[in-house]
């Protein structure tokens, strides 16, 4: 469903009146139309379910017989908190897999988190909502997520504390299963590349 531009207009103005603002004053008289083309970009993610974008980036190639463990870190997105609709941001997504059938592009891997954030979310979500899209994506059921992000709820709101993040785990088959194969992804997390591919663990 696309977003409701005019809706949101309406509204946006209503809010700038509530907070006794002059919505016709010069620097906000394009205001509502400001956030409701930026709502159609930043809420993409809305329009489809998980099993929707798992068919929109299922571009995959034959996996080779090895089964090495395929890790992209570092990828940057930025989500809202569904509580206050407030901006999660600095927010870095590092996605594992083991290739059974098929591999999947790099590129594939982070616009699937990018997408996956650009909903009304919880960090929490975002980590499943990922996972579950590269199993569907790969037909591996072996995938991990791990999330690091900051809430402006926390930062700049009630507690205000800035310094704090939150992390979070998604782990999956044989992730959920291995404790070693847990730690060996977050020691790769450590390393200062973008992406790797372990062949140690097989």
């Amino acid at each position: 469903m696309a977003v409701d531009q005019e809706k949101i207009k309406e509204h946006i103005r209503g809010i700038l009146e509530a907070i006794g603002e002059d919505p016709d004053r010069e620097g906000l008289i394009e205001t509502p139309d400001r956030v409701a083309r930026m709502y159609s970009e930043i809420f993409e993610g809305i329009s489809y379910t998980n099993d929707e974008i798992a068919a929109m980036f299922n571009k995959t190639f034959e996996a080779p017989a090895t089964g090495d463990m395929v890790l992209v870190k570092d990828i940057e997105i930025f989500s809202y908190c569904e509580h206050h609709m407030a901006l999660m941001y600095d927010m870095k997504v590092a996605v594992a897999y083991i290739p059974r059938e098929r591999v999947i592009g790099l590129s594939k891997i982070a616009r699937i988190a990018e997408m996956v954030g650009k909903r009304l979310q919880l960090q929490e979500r975002i980590g499943t909502d990922i996972a579950y899209i590269m199993e569907k994506a790969t037909k591996s059921p072996d995938v991990a997520v791990i999330i690091t992000g900051k809430h402006s709820c926390m930062t700049a709101r009630g507690i205000k504390n800035s310094p704090s993040s939150t992390l979070t785990t998604t782990f999956r088959g044989a992730f959920r299963e291995d404790r070693n194969l847990q730690d060996r992804v977050m020691r790769l997390l450590e390393m200062k590349t973008e992406h790797v591919i372990d062949t140690r663990y097989f």
